[in-house]
């Protein structure tokens, strides 16, 4: 039976709103999955060679414990701190108001064998500046570490977490690798340290990445009791990079426990 006028038109517009749907619905998949993300466990899986260093997170139960925004006044202590317990951790280094102003605590960093990662010049929303601002951020900040103590990082943390295809873009090009976290103790909203050290110990798991901040009143008084609590739980305590190997951070990736 042949189509009315009217069905034809009825036909077409719900042919072209199915495809309109069809068209938000791509849209919205290819925003959410923006970017290549993995766990260290499943990079150290998928990798081969022998592992960096003298720890094997295939076999030890490890924790990654890593600090953003210094250095600062407060980073000494905490470099004093780790130098004592003979453990290393990964920096995440902020430019202005810190590299610029405290470079031979970031050369200490450097020199006593400590990871540094680059968490940008001003810290901003890296998702909300455009992509030539935020290769700005990264590159004035990888440029000020070079000069400092002669190495380019290859690991940055976005500020407060936010990325996208944008920045792994940019990371990408920058050979940069981006590191989440699993383990807050929002220790930038208290000064407690005991309050600091439960939240961290509540939160750790195997292959668990700790964010702290060096720079917070009450964070590196609470350091020395969190080592203490997690090697007795038997975590050995390392880089972020040496959690992951034997895998070598790839550029643009996000990793995330």
């Amino acid at each position: 039976m042949p189509l009315t006028r009217r069905k034809r038109r009825i036909l077409v517009a719900a042919v072209t709103a199915v495809a309109a749907a069809l068209a938000v619905a791509l849209t919205l998949a290819l925003t959410v999955t923006t970017y290549d993300h993995t766990s260290p466990r499943a990079a150290r899986d998928k990798a081969t060679g022998t592992v960096r260093g003298a720890v094997d997170c295939r076999r030890a139960k490890c924790v990654a414990l890593s600090f953003d925004g210094g250095p600062s006044p407060t980073t000494p202590r905490l470099l004093d701190i780790l130098r004592q317990d003979h453990l290393h951790a990964t920096f995440f280094v902020q430019g202005r108001g810190h590299i610029a102003k405290y470079p031979g605590i970031l050369r200490r960093m450097a020199a006593e064998g400590h990871e540094i990662g680059n968490h940008t010049w001003t810290h901003p929303r890296l998702t909300e500046i455009s992509a030539a601002d935020a290769r700005r951020e990264l590159t004035r900040t990888q440029d000020a570490i070079e000069r400092i103590t002669g190495t380019r990082p290859v690991l940055m943390r976005p500020p407060q977490g936010r990325t996208d295809r944008k920045v792994a873009k940019v990371c990408r090009e920058l050979g940069l690798a981006q590191v989440l976290w699993s383990v807050t103790a929002k220790d930038y909203e208290t000064t407690d340290s005991a309050l600091i050290t439960r939240r961290v110990l509540d939160q750790t798991r195997r292959d668990g990445i700790i964010l702290l901040h060096d720079l917070h009143k009450g964070t590196v008084p609470a350091v020395p009791g969190i080592i203490k609590a997690l090697e007795a739980r038997g975590y050995t305590i390392v880089t972020v990079s040496q959690l992951l190997a034997p895998a070598e951070p790839e550029p643009g990736m996000v990793y995330r426990p």
